[in-house]
This record gives structure tokens, sequence and C-alpha cells, in this order.
């Protein structure tokens, strides 16, 4: 059973906001307005809160990310994409890679699965949230080509 305390600050950090960083890997793949970017973090939202399975690692994370909203608190803070030579979406997979990492050195092999299965959903969550493309909703698709792309990307980087 892996929790907090098996992580440095620096870690913990890294692995509390790993839901929110898949979800903004599917905002950064295909960027809309501010009703779609807002659709797709409240859906990662929810499924950052609502952990798929009770591994006492993705308990303990899903509790303290709520706690975090529920205080107003972004807990993105101090995660910014950018850097020379890279795109945020190949910083925001290089992220989770990391992130997938130290959590595979520190839980079990299931906590680690089932961490990084969660962080597929809160992708997936994100790119469902809201319809792309289209006009005033006709032809529209519920997940863009570069969002699955995206999800693509995000799945391979935290199941290997």
């Amino acid at each position: 059973m892996t929790t907090k305390n098996d992580f440095t600050e620096d870690e913990w950090t890294r692995v509390l906001r790993a839901p929110m960083v898949a979800g903004m890997a599917i905002s950064l793949a295909d960027p809309g307005g501010p009703i779609e970017a807002t659709k797709e973090t409240m859906a990662t939202v929810r499924t950052a809160t609502n952990p798929p399975s009770r591994e006492q690692l993705l308990t303990e994370v899903a509790l303290e990310l709520q706690a975090e909203v529920q205080q107003h608190h972004n807990p993105l803070k101090g995660f910014k994409p950018t850097g020379a030579g890279s795109s945020p979406g190949q910083l925001v997979l290089d992220e989770l890679r990391a992130v997938a990492a130290i959590v595979g050195a520190k839980a079990t092999t299931e906590e680690a699965t089932a961490f990084g299965s969660w962080l597929v959903a809160a992708a997936q969550a994100a790119a469902e949230a809201a319809k792309e493309g289209g006009f005033m909703g006709f032809h529209a698709v519920r997940v863009s080509e570069r969002e699955q792309a995206m999800l693509d990307q995000v799945r391979e980087a935290v199941t290997g």
C-alpha cells in the first residue's frame, strides 16, 4: 500500500497534479474557446477527484485534489509546459512519463497500473467533454483527430 509518505515533497506535488496534467494535454492538442476549455477542465476535475478504483494511492491523490479544488487552489500551480526547443504538448507528455516512472518505482504494480489508467481516464474525459469542429453544432465530433492523437500519446506515456 503506497501513501503520500512514500514520496518526497517534489514527487508528491508531481503525482498530485498528474491527473490535471493529463487533461491539459488534450486542451493543448486542440485548443478551443473558453467554453470548451472550461468543459474540459471540469471533466478533468470530476475524473481526478473520483478515481476509478480504490487503491490507497489513488484515494489519497483524489482526496487531496478535491481539497485543493474546494479551497480554490490551482492544482497545476508551478507547472508551466514551456521550454526551449519543445512544444507544450511534448513537455506535458514528458511530465506524464516522469510521473509514471516515479509511481512505478514507489508503488505496487497494481497501484502503478491503476494510476496510469486513471491518467488516461482523465485525458479521455477532457477529450469527450466538448464537441469539436462543425458549424453551430452541425457535423461536430466528440473527439477531434488531434485530441485522439494526443490521447494515444498519453496512453503510451503512462502505460508504456
